[in-house]
């Protein structure tokens, strides 16, 4: 009877498991990574951010009025006091009330 004294892996079969399984638990984070990171992108773009950009070349270009301008970016940033149709100029005349930022 002939005994069997090896083929079981050597050190470069353990060395390509220990790499294979890495690779594997790193895929496998990266997967998750991916899909968590790609679920969170269209919530964070609900309102295009150009809409900033075109009012600004809007005004640029003459299209509009610098207080239609100031009373259209009231509305996009959300802050409705100064967005009436008919506000009283501020100081300086602009339209628009002194920025208390």
């Amino acid at each position: 009877m002939m005994w069997y004294w090896g083929g079981g892996f050597h050190w470069w079969g353990w060395l390509f498991g220990g790499l294979a399984l890495v690779a594997f638990w790193v895929l496998v984070v990266w997967a998750i990574w991916a899909i968590w990171a790609g679920a969170r992108r269209p919530s964070e773009d609900r309102q295009p951010p150009d809409s900033r950009r075109i009012l600004d070349e809007r005004l640029a270009r003459g299209e509009i009025e610098p207080e239609e301008y100031w009373r259209l970016r009231d509305i996009l940033e959300g802050r409705r006091e100064h967005a009436g149709a008919g506000s009283a100029p501020g100081p300086g005349g602009t339209g628009r009330a002194a920025d208390t930022r």
